[in-house]
């Protein structure tokens, strides 16, 4: 079943539409650094992933179709029937699923800190157990050191202290079934099926997808480039506001 979904809608209304899918753990306010500039070329759709910011938790296991699911209905809300994609980690798994199995619905897509595959699951056991027995601010510090270099957290701690609290305040059951999500998932032979022109961004300090992965998506994924950002983490969008937001236009409108 599909969730009410949270959404913010900026820009002209005659404008092409970009949708921008948040990570794990965080709202659809990760994008706020690009929020301005790209909606003054776009009709810019920002959403909270369910159980995550003002969506629905409903009780879990999710699936990655599950979240795809929610992103066609939001655009069948909202009278879209074509937009570009940009996600970062689990919202680029999301945009993946819906670029190979709707690609009709998807113009161009940037895959951002993602992968089609993590691996054993061991990780995302242990983590859902953390989370279900003490809460999401549990695992914030952990995020934290994942998602931004120690010299940008040390830099900017107004913006580290603002991350963290976006982690502690998402819903536990929200937050440990989109891990449920991430343990099964295996997008590996869907990607083959994208035909949308596909930029990918990673991080080449990002300790939860490292470049290989990224690499890996673009040998899957016909006349996907990859952009590969120095001195960045996982949330590059953050500490590199302007290279990415840079990177996001040039690569939808055909650069």
């Amino acid at each position: 079943m599909t969730v009410a979904v949270h959404h913010v809608v900026e820009g002209r209304e005659d404008a092409p539409v970009l949708v921008m899918s948040n990570s794990l753990g965080t709202t659809h306010a990760m994008w706020d650094r690009q929020a301005g500039p790209l909606a003054e070329r776009h009709r810019l759709v920002r959403y909270d992933t369910r159980g995550h910011g003002g969506t629905e938790a409903p009780p879990g296991p999710y699936a990655i179709a599950d979240l795809a699911g929610d992103v066609l209905a939001l655009l069948d809300t909202l009278g879209v029937e074509r937009a570009s994609f940009c996600g970062l980690s689990i919202g680029g798994m999301t945009g993946m699923w819906v670029a190979a199995h709707a690609p009709e619905r998807i113009d161009r897509l940037v895959l951002s800190s993602t992968t089609a595959y993590f691996g054993g699951p061991e990780q995302w056991i242990e983590r859902i157990a953390l989370v279900r027995s003490q809460g999401t601010a549990a695992v914030a510090d952990g995020a934290i050191e994942r998602w931004l270099t120690p010299e940008f957290a040390d830099a900017e701690p107004d913006t580290a202290a603002w991350l963290k609290a976006m982690i502690a305040s998402t819903d536990d059951e929200g937050y440990a079934a989109c891990c449920e999500a991430l343990r099964d998932m295996d997008l590996r032979r869907d990607v083959a099926a994208i035909a949308a022109p596909t930029l990918i961004v990673v991080g080449a300090d990002d300790p939860s997808t490292p470049p290989e992965h990224a690499h890996a998506l673009a040998d899957a994924i016909d006349g996907a480039r990859v952009l590969e950002v120095p001195h960045a983490r996982h949330l590059l969008n953050v500490e590199h506001p302007e290279e990415f937001t840079a990177a996001v236009l040039a690569h939808l409108e055909g650069a």
